[in-house]
Order: structure tokens, then C-alpha cells, then sequence
């Protein structure tokens, strides 16, 4: 069992080893996550490459070198990481600052298409709360991105807030609307669980282009031409669509480099939009400031944390 402060900087309580394949690249992959110094921030580190290439990624936003079907950090013509959504939005929700992701593929295992595995990874070992003040990045004025008919904006918020909308011809999905402010008890039991999700009429197309060839009924939900859910399951939660585009946000918006107070707001949004509205708010100086100061209510509140079993995934498992 740990606990985490807010208003301080956490790193996570031991090494985590996990693996599983890349959606996209269908390989196996494994992924190591080191506890890391205060004001370190979340570093990616390909182990896989010639040592002369070998260089932290920092994950911040000037460090997204593209945001098709997913986030990715670093050069895509040389060496980058995919797919690391779903680990920064564990990472940013259960208020890990600092960590170091070592990765010996170009891609983070899927493990099951949400954040549950890594989240209950960091619950296992627990957070480590460390003596240097977190720093937030305060909205102060509405900043809105339109792309289309999909648009994305920021309010200014006492809190870290999303409000996420979207709308889909596609009968199975229609248009679903998730609005929650964000804790780590939030994210815990509302979006952790949500999985990423595809069209069978778009599968083809996909592997054509040398993506999705990792991806399965046990890491998508999967929803086929006559606009049926084929996973034997069913659905996790009965909007789990909104939820895990929610949790998307979450990860992308990560990448401000410090937990946001504010609210997110979006529709039809998706990768590409949330990185481009992100990088519309950091470029106004006068929409935003740095604080040390945490979200309204919250100051020095302590949230325990339980450990749990962390499931063991081999590499041929995802």
C-alpha cells in the first residue's frame, strides 16, 4: 500500500516489467517502467536500437512526430515510440510525474486496448510521493481549435476537467457524451477499462498500410458491416466508446509536460485534434501560466492507494 499528496511530485514505488504485442506491429513487445529523480518527467528509451541512436524521449508535446490512428513520440522515419496513449493516461491520471519507459520495440504493447493492466501495474508497486512541488499548468482564457467539423477547446477550470462528445453514423455507436472531472478514483473506475475500438470495413485498408496487424478481439472492440459488436463479451461500460476516446484525451493531453487545470472540451475529436489543440493553447502565453499552486480544494489532500495483483502477460499474449 503507498500514498500520493498532491501537490508533490510521485514516481512509481519499484521497476514494472510488462509485455505483450503491438497492435500495429503484431509483434511481441516488452515494456519496462523505472522509477525516475524529481523533475525528470516521463522519458521513453528504445533499448532495441545501435547504442549511437540511443536518446531520451521526452514526452511533450514538441516531441509528437505523428498522430495517425495513434500518438507517436520522436522521428518516424528513425527512432520513435507508438501507441504510448494509453500508458500516459495511467501515468498522468494516477499522478506519476516522473518515470523512465523503456521499451525494446518502436511500439508499447496494447496489452488489452485500455490503461487497466498499467494501472493496476502502479498499483501494485505502489507511488513513491517526492520532496519537489508538482507544476500545473493553469488555463486562463478559452482557447478553441476547429478541424472540420471536429473541434476541440479549453476553459479555464478549478480543476482538471473533460467533457468529451462524439458522434458516429455507425448505429452500434451513434452519439455519446462523457463529462467527469478527473481523479485518479475517476479514472480508476470509469475509463481504465474502456478499449479501443475499430470497423471490420476498415480492416483491410489498415493492413494494407502496415497498421492494426497486432490488433484482436482480445485488445479492440470490434464492430462489424451490419453494425453489430461481435466480441463475445460485450461492452465494459454501455458508453465505453465515449470512455476510451475520454481516455485517449487523457494520454495526449499528458503531453503538456504537467497536469492541467482546466476543462478539455471536444467533438469528434481523436489524436490529431487533441494534439492540435494542445499545441493552440501553448502557443498563446496568454491563455495559460505555470503554478505550483494545486487544483482548488485539493491542497495536500491524501489519496491511499491499494495494491493489487498485476496479471502476468507473456509476450504472445495481448
Amino acid at each position: 500500500m503507498g500514498t500520493t499528496e498532491t501537490g508533490y511530485q510521485n514516481t512509481i514505488g519499484g521497476r514494472i516489467e510488462l509485455s505483450g504485442v503491438g497492435v500495429h506491429s503484431g509483434k511481441p513487445v516488452s515494456v519496462y517502467l523505472h522509477p525516475a529523480d524529481a523533475d525528470t518527467g516521463v522519458l521513453f528509451q528504445r533499448g532495441d536500437v545501435p547504442e549511437h541512436m540511443q536518446h531520451d524521449i521526452p514526452a511533450v508535446v514538441s516531441s509528437i512526430g505523428a498522430t495517425d490512428l495513434c500518438t507517436v513520440l520522436g522521428d518516424p522515419a528513425s527512432v520513435h515510440v507508438m501507441t504510448v496513449e494509453h500508458l500516459m493516461a495511467a501515468l498522468a491520471a494516477l499522478q506519476i510525474d516522473n518515470v523512465v519507459v523503456e521499451v525494446d520495440s518502436a511500439e508499447i504493447p496494447v496489452m488489452d486496448g485500455s490503461s487497466e493492466v498499467f494501472v493496476q501495474a502502479i498499483d501494485q508497486v505502489g507511488i513513491t510521493v517526492q520532496s519537489r512541488p508538482r507544476r500545473y499548468l493553469r488555463v486562463l482564457k478559452e482557447v478553441r481549435f476547429d478541424m472540420g467539423p471536429c473541434w476541440g477547446m479549453f476553459l479555464p477550470n478549478p480543476g482538471t476537467r473533460y467533457e468529451v462528445e462524439i458522434d458516429f453514423e455507425e448505429e452500434a455507436i451513434g452519439r455519446q457524451k462523457f463529462v467527469a472531472d478527473l481523479t485518479p478514483d475517476v479514472f480508476r473506475t470509469e475509463l481504465s477499462r474502456a478499449r479501443t475500438f475499430g470497423f471490420m470495413k476498415d480492416v483491410e485498408r489498415y493492413w494494407a498500410a502496415g497498421f492494426a496487424l497486432g490488433s484482436s478481439l482480445e485488445n479492440s472492440v470490434v464492430i462489424c458491416d451490419d453494425n453489430k459488436i461481435i466480441n463475445p463479451e460485450g461492452l465494459r461500460y454501455e458508453n465505453e466508446f465515449v470512455r476510451h476516446k475520454t481516455l485517449d484525451a487523457v494520454g495526449d493531453l499528458a503531453l503538456a509536460g504537467a497536469p492541467i487545470l482546466g476543462c478539455y472540451r471536444s467533438y469528434r475529436g481523436g489524436h490529431k485534434l487533441n494534439s492540435l489543440a494542445l499545441q493552440a493553447l501553448l502557443s498563446d502565453p496568454s491563455a495559460y501560466e505555470w503554478t505550483d499552486v494545486p487544483a482548488a480544494g485539493h491542497h495536500a489532500a491524501r489519496v491511499e492507494l491499494k495494491a493489487v495483483s498485476a496479471p502476468a502477460f507473456a509476450p504472445e499474449k495481448s
